[in-house]
C-alpha cells in the first residue's frame, strides 16, 4: 500500500481567517489558503484548485498508462481539470469537474485515442475518488 499525505493549518473564521497548506514531499511549503481565493478572486491557492491539479496530473499519469498498453507512447498530454463548487441544498458541493485534454501521441489513430482518453478518464484514481462528481472530457489528438 503507499501513502502520501498532505496537511493544512487555518487560523481565524471562514472569510476573515487564513490558513497553509503543505505536502509531504514539500512542494507546497505552507502555501497561504483562504476565503477570498476560493469564493471570489483572491491570489492564493484553494482545495478546488488543487483537487483540479490531481485530477490533471492522475489523469495525464492514466492516460500515458493506458496508451503504453498499445505501445502507444505520448509526446506530449496537456490536461486541465476545471472543478466546479456550487452551492447546493445542504452546502456547497463539488458537482463537476470537466477534463480538457490535447494530445500528441505518434501513431495513434483518432479511434485509439478516444478508447484511451475515456478508459483514462474512467479508471484514474482521483476520477475513482471523485464519482460524486460529473466529470465531463473534450479530448483531442494533435
Amino acid at each position: 500500500m503507499i501513502k502520501k499525505h498532505g496537511s493544512a493549518n487555518w487560523k481565524g473564521s471562514l472569510q476573515d481567517g487564513n490558513g497553509t497548506v503543505s505536502t509531504q514531499t514539500g512542494v507546497l511549503d505552507e502555501q497561504n489558503y483562504g476565503f477570498k481565493s476560493r469564493f471570489e478572486d483572491g491570489t492564493n491557492t484553494n482545495p478546488e484548485e488543487l483537487i483540479g491539479a490531481a485530477h490533471a496530473a492522475c489523469y495525464s499519469m492514466a492516460l500515458s498508462m493506458i496508451l503504453g498498453k498499445s505501445d502507444l507512447t505520448p509526446d506530449n498530454v496537456d490536461t486541465k481539470a476545471t472543478v466546479s463548487l456550487e452551492e447546493v441544498e445542504g452546502g456547497f458541493a463539488i458537482t463537476k469537474i470537466h477534463l480538457d485534454v490535447t494530445a500528441s501521441v505518434p501513431g495513434a489513430s483518432a479511434e485509439q485515442f478516444e478508447e484511451a482518453a475515456q478508459a483514462a478518464k474512467e479508471g484514474c484514481p482521483v476520477s475513482k475518488v471523485l464519482t460524486g462528481a460529473e466529470i465531463t472530457m473534450d479530448a483531442k489528438l494533435a
